[in-house]
């Protein structure tokens, strides 16, 4: 923060105040402030035209001044250090202290006790303050970096304390989010700011109205202006206003009026006929004549009431209807740039927006309601863009992990930076300890495998040495003995290089009690080479092949038992 050289309420503090968003300024612009509407915010910072402060509010500023000089010793006491009164800056945030410590630590802020503030239970967290309140402390926090403010509320007579309250505010982070963004918001409809004609106070127009109406009778009519009353009346009602030229307050206030004339009238005629039946006996054309004066009036009244009743809904309802397609348009330009990530509408919108306009009577409170609402849901899908931009960031600094967050989309929109960070983290941590383990087992596999291939090559190589030590079968033996003692002095024999045969079933008798099928010998490769009557023939220099190979199905088969037994412990 940059200390200032300014005096609250000179001429060059408040040419500061017009170009910097200021922290007495934080409540109107989040439209929560008692004392000036968001719009009027607007229009001041768009036109640098102020509304001039009167003689009574000028004194009630002094009076705030004079307290809060006599409260800052009782402050002091209470913080333990010295506070000084200034004005400070980070960047476009500005902020007046009522004190300040000499490390920005702490802060003051005073108000005069008032009958709102005398209302509230105190706490000691300030968190039951009015928004208003709050909205200025945290701003003054974010441009200080205040810990916490003193905020304290007394009332003097003369300079004899009368009552004091007083509280401690602690930053509110969430709500410092909401401030910043919200002015950025504002700036943005500053710039966007239309000028519009401000309306004076509404006075319905002067009204012509009906005229008095007069009727005398002694049993026959003697005096009666009822014609001129009559044209007088159609003339009235010819100058109504029709629904199409109801578009301003002013139109409308003119045509309550002309409805409150029109009751007032059939109130003066039905008091005339009264008077007249009073002073004579029949006077049926008088009296019929007066009837559809007032018939006619009466329904001309019915008529523009109703009018003047559904054209202010229909102007709500079109203020509304405007400031929801505002918000849409918002989210529409925010979801330009997010993709997968867009924003979704409130499924409510438009009964969220009208929930603001509630009590509000004029247009002109009407469409500043509106405004505020819809400035409110503009700040709100800003916020949450923004958050959902920070948690698309974290997610790219893990993009060779990308494979763990197939459900981004709904953690980008529900979770909080820090909070995606940490998760993150942990889904990261538990994949590679898989991951880990996954390898490790893989590496058991494989030293298994190694170890049960080294267990068949063994074994092969003893059914091998058994079958050539093991005398074949008579009918086999010679083929047999002759093949090896071949393969002994030449080596490996080419296939049909030989002319040797045995049969099937010779190599299941040298195998016993084992036995194998030509199809289970198919199945291990080797296929026969003759056919003997119904006799399968193989070559004599298969036979080692053939026992290796049975041989390493048999310990495969052992192998994987000693896995699964392994596995199963």
């Amino acid at each position: 923060m940059k200390i200032l050289n300014l005096i609250q309420g000179t001429p060059a503090w408040h040419q500061h105040r017009a170009t910097h968003f200021n922290a007495s300024d934080a409540p109107a612009m989040l439209g929560v402030s008692p004392y000036k509407s968001r719009d009027q915010l607007i229009r001041e910072l768009a036109t640098g035209v102020h509304t001039e402060v009167d003689a009574a509010t000028q004194r009630r500023f002094d009076d705030g001044h004079r307290y809060e000089a006599l409260a800052r010793p009782m402050a002091e006491g209470l913080v333990g250090e010295e506070l000084f009164p200034c004005v400070g800056e980070d960047g476009k945030f500005s902020a007046s202290f009522d004190g300040l410590t000499m490390l920005w630590e702490i802060a003051f802020e005073h108000k005069t006790l008032n009958a709102d503030l005398r209302s509230l239970v105190w706490l000691d967290d300030g968190s039951h303050l009015p928004d208003h309140y709050r909205a200025q402390m945290e701003h003054q926090c974010m441009v200080s970096g205040a810990e916490r403010v003193l905020f304290m509320a007394s009332r003097w007579e003369g300079d004899q304390l009368a009552e004091e309250r007083h509280c401690w505010y602690t930053p509110d982070l969430a709500l410092r989010e909401r401030i910043i963004v919200g002015w950025a918001q504002l700036s943005a409809d500053v710039v966007a700011y239309i000028p519009e004609t401000i309306a004076a106070p509404l006075v319905a127009s002067p009204i012509e109205g009906f005229g008095t109406l007069s009727l005398r009778v002694e049993g026959r009519v003697l005096a009666s202006n009822l014609d001129a009353f009559k044209a007088g009346a159609e003339a009235f009602i010819a100058r109504l206003p029709k629904p199409a030229e109801l578009q301003t307050d002013q139109d409308f206030a003119d045509a309550e009026a002309a409805v409150k004339a029109c009751t007032e009238a059939e109130g003066r005629i039905k008091a005339a006929k009264d008077a007249a039946l009073a002073q004579m006996a029949d006077v049926e054309t008088v009296m019929r004549t007066a009837d559809s004066v007032h018939d006619t009036i009466r329904a001309a009244r019915l008529a523009l009431d109703r009018v003047v009743k559904v054209e202010k809904e229909r102007r709500r309802a079109d203020v509304v209807a405007a400031g929801a397609d505002e918000v849409r348009d918002h989210y529409a330009a925010i979801n330009t740039s997010l993709g997968e990530h867009a924003l979704t509408l409130p499924a409510a919108l438009n009964a969220q927006i009208g929930e603001a306009i509630k009590g509000k009577k004029t247009l002109a409170s009407i469409r500043d309601a509106v405004g505020t609402a819809v400035a409110s849901a503009k700040i709100d899908a800003s916020q949450q863009a923004d958050r959902v931009r920070a948690n698309v960031a974290v997610l790219a600094e893990h993009q060779q992990h990308a494979h763990l967050f197939a459900d981004r989309v709904q953690l980008c929109a529900s979770k909080a930076p820090d909070d995606l960070r940490n998760l993150a983290s942990a889904r990261i941590v538990e994949y590679e300890q898989r991951e880990a383990q996954r390898q490790e087992d893989e590496r058991e596999r494989i030293r298994a495998e190694e170890a049960a291939k080294l267990q068949r090559e063994q074994a092969a190589h003893e059914v091998t040495t058994t079958a050539i030590d093991q005398p074949a079968p008579a009918s086999v033996a010679q083929p047999v003995e002759q093949l090896l003692s071949k393969q002994t002095v030449a080596g490996s024999t080419p296939a049909g290089s030989s002319t040797e045969r045995i049969k099937l079933g010779d190599i299941n008798a040298s195998i016993g009690p084992l036995s194998i099928t030509a199809g289970g010998l198919a199945e291990l490769g080797f296929a026969p080479v003759g056919q003997e009557r119904a006799a399968k023939l193989y070559g004599c220099y298969d036979l080692p092949a053939i026992y290796r190979a049975m041989a390493d199905v048999i310990a495969a088969a052992a192998e994987n038992l000693q896995f699964q037994a392994q596995k199963a412990s």
